[in-house]
């Protein structure tokens, strides 16, 4: 196991993984949507979760009525994990930089669901076990992460160096205009470190959390579960420390991910959960950045059981079921019509004084006053 070290490196970890307090969103703005809620031509609470998640939107706005979102970005976190060597996974852990070329020619899921969403999609290099494109590769921090059943996945450094990467890929799709994030991920194997993440983080046997993921048979369950077993063993004297827990059982796709969560929910920048994957790093983004949490909503529930538990963990009831397990971002986007369209039932509908519609008050006391017991 890689010892941390100290003096200088201390400074750096602080520099890296050190958030400012995570402000919630606006309570001031989502009351007054609360309130709006109640004035629009339509019986009270009848949009259901629509209506929630438009004043939520509000308060991330910190505006009455919110707006439509009008950039919304995926960023996709690709990478490769040693574990995946060890026959995790049905496919081989060379399809993470063929699929990277996939994205970037516009032939993925998340390609076809970003198009009818409006949504732009970025691919980023974080650990992919090959080289690729330079467009892709600026925040590279290492090729593939260590197998964890076995080894740290990062050293102290790439751990700190990965967090940065994901802040600043935060900040660069802020500043460039994005008004709602989504995490995506590739990499062969990486439902085994999501399942130790969350798994350790719930105190939950592995048996309980192990699932297919991209579709292996029973001999193949028993391998992974044995890799989580043994990892979560490894990880059990640092679950408590989130850099630590990152660097032990992690890998750098999953360290960055987590960065990138807690840095948008400093940016102030609403955020969509995808799969497990995704979620397992939110845990330990909220480990990082307390409070962060406020500024997610749980795109879908996939079918991996450990993503139950991440999302009771997170206190986020999912937006839709629909027994997903791709990842990339695609859970997300298919959520994403919901949001926008809670959005427009809070934005757009008239009012009932707008409108010229009653609203059955005065109704209401005439009838009361003709049932009324004349006695």
């Amino acid at each position: 196991m890689t010892t941390e070290s100290t003096g200088p490196a201390i400074s750096a970890r602080a520099t890296a993984a050190t958030f400012d307090p995570v402000a919630h969103p606006s309570a001031a703005a989502r009351s007054a949507a609360n309130a709006r809620q109640l004035q629009l031509t339509k019986p009270t609470g009848s949009l259901g979760r629509l209506e929630t998640l438009g004043s939520w939107v509000a308060g991330c706005q910190d505006r009455c009525p919110p707006q439509l979102f009008a950039r919304p970005r995926v960023v996709v976190f690709a990478g490769d994990h040693g574990v995946a060597r060890h026959g995790v996974s049905a496919y081989p852990a060379e399809v993470t930089a063929q699929m990277v070329a996939n994205f970037q020619a516009g032939g993925a899921a998340v390609n076809a669901l970003a198009a009818i969403t409006g949504a732009g999609v970025r691919v980023v290099d974080i650990a992919v076990d090959s080289d690729t494109d330079a467009a892709v590769s600026t925040h590279k921090v290492r090729r593939s992460s260590g197998s964890i059943d076995r080894e740290d996945a990062l050293t102290e450094d790439e751990t700190l160096r990965a967090i940065a990467a994901g802040r600043a890929i935060a900040d660069e799709e802020v500043d460039s205009g994005a008004d709602l994030l989504i995490a995506g991920e590739m990499g062969i194997g990486n439902t085994t470190p999501a399942t130790v993440l969350i798994a350790s983080l719930t105190d939950t046997e592995p048996v309980a959390v192990v699932g297919r993921g991209t579709g292996i048979d029973d001999a193949g369950w028993v391998r992974k579960t044995a890799a989580v077993r043994d990892a979560m063993r490894r990880v059990r004297p640092v679950v408590k420390d989130p850099v630590a827990l990152l660097r032990v059982g992690s890998g750098a796709d999953l360290a960055a991910m987590a960065g990138f969560l807690a840095q948008a929910a400093l940016r102030r920048t609403p955020v969509i959960l995808d799969g497990v994957v995704v979620t397992a790093a939110a845990m330990v983004a909220e480990e990082l950045a307390p409070g962060a949490r406020f500024w997610w909503v749980a795109g879908h529930r996939s079918t991996e059981p450990a993503h139950s538990l991440a999302l009771d963990h997170l206190q986020l009831e999912p937006l839709v079921e629909m027994d997903m397990r791709l990842g990339e971002g695609s859970g997300a986007l298919v959520a994403l019509p919901l949001l926008q369209a809670a959005v427009a039932t809070l934005a757009n509908m008239s009012t009932f004084a707008d409108a010229g519609v009653s609203t059955g008050a005065a109704d209401a006391d005439e009838t009361a006053d003709v049932d009324a017991d004349p006695s």
